[in-house]
């Protein structure tokens, strides 16, 4: 979906960041989710300044107390979500927008991507690295993130990019059945859950993470 006007010359590196992901003994990242982070130019996601660290496996400092997340990390979050083709994607928290535009990726040009952010400067980054990177079909709104976006619902995937001390209720309505969401709980000490809604709510633990709080009604 991200179409190059001009050579990448961080391509190189991107691909061997790409390439430490697939050797990782530690954890599974699918295939779909490895093409998707190729296509992904990270550097154009960051402040400039930290361009030339936009291929390196951590985090970086957006501003406003804010980062974007490990390359890793989102490759896990993505993998555990399953996204296919054409679905409905609810993302709580859009950051740079380097999350929301794996997400596109992802679910490709019949799909959408709703995002919500609470802080006006980085829901303003985030749409203009989207839109200089050709992914027209995230949008991004401001808004309490803990209530979700009842306006698009139901999602067939949400993924949450902040830690909530549970789940937040309005999530768990606005996923389909047989939908998956993805969020960190809890304070200090985090655990990635990835939850099924079926007929019952079930959530099986997925590995210690450290993320910011996630803010609002439903939140801290």
């Amino acid at each position: 979906m991200h179409h190059k006007t001009r050579v990448d010359s961080f391509e190189p590196i991107r691909a061997r960041l790409v390439n430490s992901l697939q050797g990782r003994i530690d954890t599974h990242i699918s295939k779909q989710v490895l093409q998707a982070m190729m296509q992904v130019p990270r550097h154009l996601f960051v402040r400039e300044s930290d361009a030339s660290h936009a291929y390196e496996d951590y985090p970086l400092s957006i501003g406003h107390k804010q980062t974007i997340s490990a390359p890793h990390m989102v490759a896990i979050m993505c993998t555990l979500l399953d996204v296919q083709k054409g679905m409905n994607i609810l993302e709580i928290g859009a950051g740079s927008g380097y999350h929301s535009a794996i997400l596109a990726e992802l679910t490709g040009p019949t799909g959408k991507v709703y995002s919500v952010e609470r802080i006006p400067e980085l829901l303003k980054f985030a749409r203009n690295n989207l839109h200089n990177t050709g992914y027209h079909n995230v949008i991004i709104t401001t808004g309490d993130g803990t209530l979700g976006l009842p306006k698009h619902a139901p999602y067939d995937r949400i993924t949450v990019a902040c830690a909530a001390p549970t789940i937040p209720p309005p999530l768990i309505e606005q996923l389909k059945q047989g939908g998956k969401m993805v969020i960190p709980i809890g304070e200090s000490v985090q655990d990635l859950y990835l939850v099924h809604k079926n007929d019952t709510i079930s959530k099986e633990k997925s590995g210690g993470v450290v993320f910011v709080p996630l803010i609002g009604e439903h939140g801290f």
